[in-house]
């Protein structure tokens, strides 16, 4: 059994009993525990399931996408500060990318009227921009999700292959310190790691809310965030632990 062919038995194995042991793994698969418990945790980093002692449980049916009409007034005020915040980076003829998260869109509202080029896959950034004269809008094209008002998929994975950005703004529906950057579904964590593999510079939007979170997908590790911004009501313990991973960091 190839190595890729033994990851999808192990999730097909635990998403249809909900559980699984290790040595129960190790029986069916016919390899050692210690490669079973390598492979957990491979796959956990992956966001296909989730270790327990002793074994894994599925994902499966785990945080389904928050529509954009209630994100929109969570952490209102967090999100705006934090927005008004990554607005100070960008400077005339930027090349930026903004993803579909309402913190992008409070970005939008405030991005004054100067020479920019903006690509986006959310609908709302790219209607909030429509009437800046100076700022050229792309839209990504793809697959619309109507929870999140953004374009997904394979057409919009490739649109965003052809760009090359100077700054991506993103934010996440978790932040893990050791498990990393995460997404609801798969779609939506695949175009953002797209959207991490063309930008010089990564700025992660995360209001304290999305700390401690993991999340269904893997988006990327923590160690791959040039910037993040985050509020004022992060834990003394969590910022202890950031400023430990030397984090470029700013709370607003």
């Amino acid at each position: 059994m190839l190595v890729a062919e033994r990851y999808d038995m192990i999730v097909k194995l635990v998403n249809e009993k909900g559980s699984m042991r290790v040595t129960e793994l190790s029986e069916r698969c016919q390899v050692t525990e210690e490669t079973i418990r390598r492979d957990l945790d491979r796959l956990e980093r992956q966001g296909l399931l989730k270790r327990s002692h002793g074994g894994a449980v599925s994902v499966k049916d785990e945080q389904p996408e928050t529509p954009f009409s209630e994100r929109e007034i969570m952490h209102t005020e967090e999100k705006r500060r934090i927005a008004e915040e990554a607005v100070r980076l960008i400077q005339p003829q930027d090349r930026i990318l903004l993803d579909a998260s309402t913190t992008a869109w409070y970005m939008a509202a405030s991005l004054p009227d100067i020479p920019l080029t903006v690509l986006t896959n959310s609908i709302r950034v790219a209607t909030q921009l429509s009437n800046r004269e100076k700022i050229e809008v792309i839209s990504t094209g793809g697959q619309l999700v109507s929870r999140s008002l953004s374009f997904v998929g394979p057409l919009a994975e490739r649109s965003l292959e052809t760009y090359y950005v100077n700054k991506l703004f993103l934010s996440c529906k978790g932040l893990h310190l050791e498990r990393g950057i995460s997404e609801s579904n798969e779609l939506q964590a695949r175009v953002k790691q797209k959207m991490v593999g063309m930008a010089d510079q990564v700025i992660l939007l995360a209001d304290a809310s999305k700390f401690g979170v993991q999340a269904f997908a893997h988006v990327m590790d923590l160690g791959e965030v040039d910037h993040l911004i985050t509020d004022t009501r992060l834990p003394q313990e969590t910022i202890r632990q950031l400023e430990e991973r030397e984090l470029h960091m700013t709370i607003v």
